[in-house]
C-alpha cells in the first residue's frame, strides 16, 4: 500500500475523464440554459451583484468540506489518538464512505420534494448537537466498535447535508452567473476550511491536550453553515 497501492484511487479516479467527455458530447443543455443571454464579465459580475449569494453558498460549504477532511482524519486519529489498529480505522472510514454513497443520491432526490434548506439544516443541526457527545464517548471508550458507531452516525449526518447541498448552491446563482458562483464560493471554502481541517484538528488536539478536540472544528463549521441556510432562507429559497 505505501509503496504503490495508493496509486490505484488516482487512477480509477481518472475515469471521471471519459465519462465527463461522453455527458459534454451527448447531453442537450436545459432550456433554462438555452435561453439565457451570456454574461460578457461573469466574474466581475458575480463579484459586484452576487456577494450575498457568494457569501451564502461560501458559508453552506464550510459544514461538508470539514465533515468530509474530519472523514479523512480519523484514521490518524483514530490510530495516534485512542491505539486503534490502522486497519480497524481504515474499515470505519470505508463505512463512512458507503453510507454516503448510498444516501446521498436519496436525501438529494428527497429534497426535491421537501426543500433543499430543511433538509440540509435538520442534518447541520443534529451534527452540531451530537458531535461532541460522540466524540467524547469516542474517547472514553476507544473501541472499533464504538469508532464504526460514530462514523456510521457521522456518515448519515453529512449524507443529509450533502445530499441537498448542491442543488441549493445551483439555485442561489442566475444561470448566467451559475458556474462562477458555484467555481468562487466552492472553492474557496474547500481550501480554506476542508484543507486545512486536518492541520486544525490536529494543532487543537496538542493545544488543548483533549482528544475530543476535533468536535469543536466541526462544531463551529456546522454554526457558520446553519447561518448560511438561514440567511438563504430569508432570500425566499427553501
Amino acid at each position: 500500500m505505501e509503496s504503490w497501492g495508493w496509486r490505484l484511487p488516482f487512477l480509477f479516479g481518472l475515469l471521471i475523464g471519459p465519462v465527463a467527455y461522453y455527458i459534454r458530447r451527448h447531453t442537450d443543455e436545459t432550456i433554462e440554459f438555452r435561453s439565457t443571454s451570456t454574461s460578457e464579465a461573469p466574474l466581475r459580475e458575480a463579484l459586484l451583484d452576487s456577494k450575498t449569494r457568494l457569501l451564502i453558498a461560501f458559508g453552506a460549504v464550510v459544514l461538508s468540506t470539514v465533515a468530509m477532511y474530519t472523514v479523512l482524519f480519523m484514521p490518524t486519529y483514530a490510530t495516534r489518538q485512542l491505539g486503534l489498529p490502522a486497519s480497524g480505522s481504515f474499515i470505519a472510514g470505508l463505512l463512512t464512505g458507503t453510507i454516503q454513497m448510498l444516501l446521498i443520491p436519496l436525501l438529494g432526490a428527497w429534497s426535491d420534494r421537501l426543500g433543499r434548506v430543511p433538509i440540509a439544516f435538520a442534518a447541520a443541526a443534529a451534527l452540531l448537537v451530537s458531535i461532541y457527545p460522540m466524540f467524547a464517548w469516542l474517547a472514553a471508550a476507544p473501541t472499533l466498535q464504538t469508532l464504526l458507531i460514530v462514523q456510521a452516525i457521522i456518515g448519515i449526518f453529512i449524507a443529509g447535508y450533502m445530499g441537498p447541498l448542491p442543488a441549493l448552491m445551483s439555485e442561489l446563482f442566475p444561470t448566467r452567473l451559475r458556474t462562477t458562483g458555484l467555481s468562487i464560493s466552492y472553492s474557496f471554502g474547500v481550501a480554506i476550511f476542508g484543507g486545512f481541517a486536518p492541520f486544525i484538528n490536529a494543532w487543537m488536539i496538542e493545544l488543548t491536550g483533549s482528544k475530543v478536540a476535533p468536535s469543536f472544528y466541526l462544531m463551529l463549521a456546522a454554526a457558520i453553515s446553519l447561518a448560511a441556510l438561514a440567511a438563504a432562507r430569508r432570500l425566499g429559497f427553501k
